[in-house]
């Protein structure tokens, strides 16, 4: 999708990216081809063909940043297919809802390959370093709970990522509700043990650690890892409606 964006590029909004969508163009590559008879005036032609070329050369480069600054913060999802090579799933356990108040315990970060979790007093500082290595963040309602949460408590780690929220285009494509309720209507299931544990049951699992039940701790990490493992399969099964979603409305 993100070969087919345009309102990154300099005086070009979403009117005239749809205008340009709307001509039957596909791709920068179509645009280019075709840059005379795009729908949209002469100005916003020069923007266009500018705006291709630069893009085209910070996409080569690989430059996420470049991307991240110019597309609106609920337009990321966009470039998913393009730095899959560098997302983190990121989802984090608490003590309760108020940053500040409440404190991280856990923090599962899986890069399509590995899920790896961090827990309070024994590694959750190593997220700084880990978090670092990605040039995509994806989450499930992170841009109000989880990155608030990981910003205050570790105020050094410079968040310059890409994120998509998945809870924002699921929404636009009339999927609502927690997470775990998206999953069961995209029929995705979860081990047996961990069907009921939700984030207040995380607290409670949490405690019980405190007080010295390690079985409690190995069943919070157990069911973070599947919350972050679940959001990519998410991903896999909607994102193909997400580009039709944004082509048509």
């Amino acid at each position: 999708m993100l070969r087919n964006s345009y309102i990154q590029m300099e005086g070009i909004g979403k009117c005239a990216e749809k205008n340009i969508w709307d001509a039957g163009i596909e791709s920068w590559e179509d645009a280019a081809a075709q840059i005379d008879s795009l729908p949209i005036s002469k100005t916003k032609k020069a923007a266009v063909e500018k705006g291709i070329d630069e893009s085209a050369a910070e996409l080569g480069d690989k430059n996420h940043l470049f991307f991240a600054e110019r597309l609106p913060s609920a337009e990321h999802w966009r470039a998913y297919s393009e730095f899959s090579d560098s997302v983190a799933f990121v989802d984090i356990e608490t003590t309760g809802l108020a940053p500040g108040f409440d404190s991280i315990t856990v923090v599962g970060i899986y890069n399509r390959k590995e899920a790896k979790t961090y827990v309070q007093g024994i590694d959750l500082d190593d997220i700084t370093e880990e978090i670092q290595k990605y040039k995509m963040l994806v989450t499930f309602n992170g841009a109000r709970f989880d990155l608030p949460f990981i910003k205050r408590e570790f105020p050094e780690i410079e968040f310059n990522h890409l994120h998509m929220d998945l809870m924002y285009p699921l929404k636009r494509i009339g999927y609502s509700g927690g997470l775990k309720n998206i999953e069961r209507t995209l029929g995705i299931e979860r081990a047996e043990d961990l069907k009921s544990v939700d984030g207040f049951e995380a607290v409670r699992l949490w405690r019980r650690y405190e007080r010295g039940d390690e079985e409690a701790l190995d069943t919070l990490l157990r069911y973070n890892k599947e919350d972050i493992v679940n959001l990519e399969t998410i991903i896999d099964k909607v994102y193909p409606s997400f580009i039709r979603n944004c082509l048509e409305k």
